[in-house]
């Protein structure tokens, strides 16, 4: 048994059951790949998976348990070797991070450049996605941590630490209707911004997996009012956009809009009527951090210090 023949197994696995597509994702050749499980399986004396033919169509009982510790050995390997990169370069390396377009856009930005300028030996990722796409990407070691708001407590696999508490806001072209007295000036509770008034109009709002987007279906589910959702996006950009050609108003984190460059939309905000929503970080757990990954996670949620990230891995080991 050798580290390599558990890599194959595991890919064989991430690439649903497909060798080939395993073998193109190592560089190796489908057949090295098909003798090498065989050998595997011959030495642990178990069929790791059920063919049909040459095909492998499931993985055993017996195998899931196999891939199971076989996961856990290749983490434990390339937590080594991240031990070994961190005493001979402490300032050089690689750092991915998966996050959604709204992090990656609006919130992000200033701690890389911070980032970069502290390690500027450090090459630097961002893999933009949906929180289930960046919360698979850390799991596979694809990415060293995640950021997203929605979804990445739900992984048991993942230690998730809280950043941040946002808002949502409503965007709307100039001279819109909803932009009356009493709707910027909040004069009190009666006569502020309604989920009411908002229904009145089609709404331009995220893709259900993104941004809070179950704290705005929530909000309207509990007033029982039914939106006029005209639009959806998974960028907030994209949902600007659509709001100046006048086909509706728009609902995002408010982080998301900026008056200066903004200046073909008018913001009312709206967090008397969404409940807040928490961006998180996830990294894997017993995951071995370097230095600098610890100080990016510090640059974006300053309460996550070394020791407070520390203390959640170990108790979570």
């Amino acid at each position: 048994m050798n580290l390599q023949q558990l890599r194959y197994l595991n890919e064989i696995v991430r690439r649903g059951l497909k060798i080939s597509a395993a073998a193109d994702a190592l560089y190796t050749s489908q057949p090295g790949i098909s003798k090498q499980i065989k050998l595997l399986e011959e030495e642990l004396g178990i069929e790791i998976f059920v063919r049909n033919g040459k095909r492998i169509v499931a993985i055993t009982e017996p195998g899931k348990a196999i891939l199971e510790i076989a996961q856990r050995m290749l983490h434990d390997a390339e937590n080594l070797k991240q031990v070994s990169q961190e005493f001979h370069s402490q300032d050089s390396g690689h750092l991915t991070i998966a996050t959604t377009h709204t992090q990656a856009r609006y919130a992000l930005p200033p701690v890389v450049k911070q980032f970069i300028k502290r390690y500027p030996g450090v090459k630097l990722g961002l893999h933009q996605g949906n929180p289930t796409q960046i919360a698979e990407q850390v799991l596979s070691g694809e990415a060293d941590i995640g950021i997203a708001t929605e979804s990445l407590a739900l992984y048991d696999e993942l230690i998730t630490l809280p950043c941040y508490e946002w808002n949502h806001c409503v965007i709307t072209p100039l001279h819109h209707p909803l932009l009356t007295e009493k709707n910027t000036k909040n004069v009190g509770p009666g006569t502020r911004l309604t989920l009411a008034k908002i229904a009145q109009y089609p709404i331009i709002t995220y893709d259900f997996a993104f941004s809070g987007r179950g704290k705005i279906n929530a909000a309207f589910e509990a007033a029982n009012i039914q939106p006029n959702i005209a639009l959806t996006a998974i960028d907030a950009d994209v949902i600007k956009t659509y709001v100046e050609l006048g086909l509706g108003i728009g609902i995002l984190a408010k982080m998301a809009f900026i008056p200066e460059r903004d200046k073909h939309l008018r913001m009312i905000d709206a967090g008397h009527l969404f409940k807040p929503s928490t961006t998180r970080i996830a990294i894997r757990k017993n995951e071995y951090l370097r230095g600098y990954t610890y100080d990016f996670i510090e640059l974006f949620a300053p309460h996550l210090t070394r020791d407070v990230v520390s203390k959640a891995m170990h108790l979570s080991a």
